[in-house]
C-alpha cells in the first residue's frame, strides 16, 4: 500500500485531462490511501478520495504555492502532478519521491500545440528563433517563451509519464532524458455499453469546441460525405455559437452516462485535430462503444486508431 498525494490544476470531469485523472483516483483508492490537492473545483465531478483546496495550482507563471500543509498532515510516499504549470509547484515536486503526467504541449511548445501559424505541423523541437514566426507580438512571444522554459526547467527534474510515444519524442526533442519518459496511455471508464440510443442517428464530434480541435474540418467533411445525417457536437467552447447560428446541435459537456446514449445513436465519430493531439481519449471512447472513428492524421492518434487515419 502507498500514500499518494496527487496535484492538479483543478476538479472536473470536463475535458480528457480532467477524465483521464478521475479514473486513476478511482482504480487507486482500491488499493492505496489517496489525497488530492487541487487549486478550485467546477461542480462536474465528484472526487473519490478527500480534497483539499490550495490557491495557486492554476496558476500559469511562477506563483508562490503552500503546499507544506497537506503534504506535511499526509506525509505521501510519492507526489503526482496533474495539469500543473505553475514552475514554483514543479521545482517544489523536484525535490520530492515525484512523477508528473505531461498532458499537453504547455512544457515544450509556446505556440498553437506543434502546428505553425500556416496550419503546418511542426516538427521542430522549440527555440526562440523557431517559435518567433508563431505570433505576431515579439513581445508577447518571449513573455511566452520565457513561461514555456521555465516549466519545461521543472519538467526536466522530475520522472514523467506521457499519454503516447508521439509525447514522448517530443519531449525527448528538448532534451528530457528518455529513461525518465514513460508512455501509459489513458483507459476508457464510466461508460454505459448498455445504455439506450436516444436519439436519432447521427455524426457526432465530441470535445471541445474550438478551431484547434478542428471543428470547421469535421463541418467541411460531413458536408463534402453526402451522408444523410445530421452532424451533432457534444461539447462546448468558443466556437459554440458560430456553431448553433449555422444550425448545427450542440449539446454542451454530458455526463458519460448521457454521452454513453449519445454514442449509441452515432453512426461514426468524426475526430480532426488540427493540433497535434497527445492521444485522442473521445476516440478510443468511442471505439470502446462500437463507433467507428473517421480520424485525420495527428500526434498520438494513429497509436490507437486501427486503421489508416487521413
Amino acid at each position: 500500500l502507498m500514500r499518494i498525494l496527487h496535484v492538479t490544476d483543478r476538479l472536473s470531469a470536463r475535458g480528457g485531462a480532467d477524465w483521464h485523472l478521475l479514473g486513476v483516483l478511482a482504480e487507486q483508492v482500491k488499493e492505496h490511501t489517496v489525497h488530492l490537492a487541487v487549486a478550485g473545483a467546477d461542480g462536474s465531478a465528484e472526487a473519490p478520495c478527500p480534497v483539499t483546496s490550495v490557491p495557486g495550482l492554476d496558476a500559469r507563471a511562477a506563483t508562490a504555492v503552500d503546499l507544506e500543509g497537506v503534504a506535511g498532515s499526509f506525509a505521501p510516499d510519492v507526489v503526482h502532478l496533474h495539469n500543473v504549470v505553475n514552475p514554483e509547484v514543479l521545482a517544489w515536486a523536484g525535490g520530492l519521491p515525484a512523477v508528473m503526467t505531461v498532458q499537453d504541449h504547455r512544457s515544450f511548445c509556446p505556440g498553437r500545440g506543434k502546428v505553425t501559424r500556416a496550419g503546418e505541423v511542426c516538427s521542430s523541437p522549440m527555440s526562440e528563433s523557431q517559435c518567433a514566426s508563431c505570433f505576431d507580438d515579439r513581445d508577447y512571444c518571449l513573455r511566452i517563451f520565457e513561461a514555456t522554459t521555465k516549466r519545461l526547467e521543472g519538467v526536466r527534474g522530475l520522472r514523467l509519464t506521457v499519454l503516447s510515444e508521439y509525447m514522448k519524442g517530443e519531449l525527448s526533442a528538448v532534451g528530457v532524458p528518455a529513461d525518465r519518459i514513460h508512455v501509459i496511455p489513458p483507459f476508457v471508464h464510466g461508460l454505459h455499453p448498455a445504455a439506450e440510443a436516444a436519439d436519432p442517428p447521427c455524426v457526432l464530434f465530441s470535445g471541445r469546441l474550438v478551431a484547434a480541435k478542428g471543428i470547421w474540418d469535421a463541418v467541411e467533411a460531413w458536408r463534402r460525405s453526402g451522408v444523410n445525417m445530421p452532424l451533432v457536437f457534444a461539447g462546448t467552447g468558443s466556437e459554440r455559437n458560430r456553431l448553433e447560428a449555422e444550425g448545427f446541435e450542440v449539446t454542451g459537456w454530458l455526463g458519460h452516462r448521457r454521452l454513453s446514449a449519445v454514442y449509441h445513436s452515432a453512426a461514426a465519430l468524426v475526430f480532426p485535430p488540427r493540433w497535434q493531439e497527445p492521444f485522442g481519449i473521445a476516440g478510443l471512447e468511442a471505439l470502446a462503444m462500437g463507433v467507428p472513428v473517421a480520424a485525420w492524421e495527428s500526434g498520438g492518434v494513429s497509436e490507437w486508431h486501427p486503421g489508416g487515419c487521413v
